[in-house]
């Protein structure tokens, strides 16, 4: 079965137009139909899980925490659904092991790579901990990179997680945060960054390298427009327009659990997008886009949709408060016209 979303000529979902019908068969509301929109980064063990459904979010990427707990939360039948990366891979010592909201369990420090001919018996302590990982259902492993906050991983180190993860079929997600720590996950060819770049200026060559070679940005533009933080909101903004320039692949996300932001679709965020130079089509894919999943049906779209409520407005400066209205209905609720 299917939303009925349509597509433009590159494949962009736009929506279809669809009545939504009221408990007892009465005539709901006419709006707009899309593929299950995910937030691609979220802590569900800091806000309350039941929440985003009911404010258009149909799925959620986790991206740290007790493994225990987050296992069993993308267990439950309830929505959202929900994909995650487990615990957060650091250096020891490392960010966020000073922080306070680092909830008990959610962190593995991790000594630095060896080469093989200096190994012992005893089991590597990366591809152990990557093993876990995995053994929990996680699809992606985070790995934190704050320079400005402890000490990093090396290079040595990085690659060795991404060998033991791609050994495990998992992603690589990377925090990356001061001097260096992007070009460190670039070059080093982790999936994503769970942060649009905002600590410095990147390179066009080093831009167009991540671009080249698939990796994804996730925006969390809105937590440093919250923080009042005007440098790091325009460094993001200006990395992730060289970066659609050349081609990258922008999800919607917002760090969900970072600070005061609404539980569903956030219009800030949206707004920032639009800023930095997503079309409202764009817009719609990124947050629909199924990754890390390879289909808008493994989030639930053979059975569920994104409505919004009224006609998609014409002024995209309008786009981020109508997609706030969001709401995940059934499929078998919706009549496409």
């Amino acid at each position: 079965m299917s939303t009925g979303a349509a597509g433009d000529a590159a494949g962009t979902p736009t929506g279809r137009p669809a009545r939504l019908r009221l408990p007892g068969g009465a005539a709901g509301p006419e709006g707009v139909a899309f593929p299950p929109f995910i937030d691609h980064h979220v802590h569900l063990q800091m806000v309350d899980p039941d929440a985003a459904p009911q404010a258009g979010i149909a799925g959620v990427v986790d991206l740290g925490a007790e493994l225990t707990a987050i296992a069993a939360l993308a267990a439950r039948e309830p929505l959202p659904r929900v994909v995650f990366a487990g615990q957060f891979l650091t250096a020891p010592g490392g960010y966020p092991s000073d922080r306070w909201w680092l909830r008990p369990g959610s962190l593995r420090e991790l000594p630095a790579a060896t080469r093989a001919d200096d190994r012992r018996a005893l089991p590597d302590p990366i591809e152990t901990a990557v093993a876990e990982q995995a053994a929990f259902g996680a699809r992606l492993v985070k790995i934190m990179l704050n320079a400005d906050a402890g000490p990093v991983f090396d290079r040595a180190t990085v690659d060795a997680i991404v060998v033991a993860a791609r050994a495990r079929g998992l992603l690589v997600a990377t925090h990356a945060e001061g001097e260096g720590t992007a070009r460190l996950a670039i070059e080093a060819g982790a999936d994503v960054l769970v942060h649009a770049p905002f600590t410095e200026r990147l390179d066009d060559e080093l831009v167009a390298l991540a671009a080249a070679s698939g990796q994804c940005w996730i925006t969390t533009f809105d937590i440093h427009a919250r923080a009042g933080e005007a440098s790091a909101l325009g460094t993001a903004i200006d990395n992730t327009a060289r970066f659609l320039a050349a081609g990258g692949r922008v999800l919607y996300g917002t760090d969900l659990g970072n600070g005061e932001l609404p539980d569903g679709v956030n219009p800030g965020e949206l707004a920032a997008m639009l800023a930095a130079g997503l079309a409202p089509g764009e817009l719609i894919g990124a947050l629909s886009d199924p990754w890390p999943l390879g289909d808008p049906v493994e989030w639930g779209g053979d059975a569920l949709a994104t409505f919004v409520p009224g006609p998609q407005p014409q002024d995209a400066e309008e786009l981020p408060a109508w997609l706030a209205g969001a709401r995940v209905v059934p499929i078998e609720n919706l009549e496409f016209g």
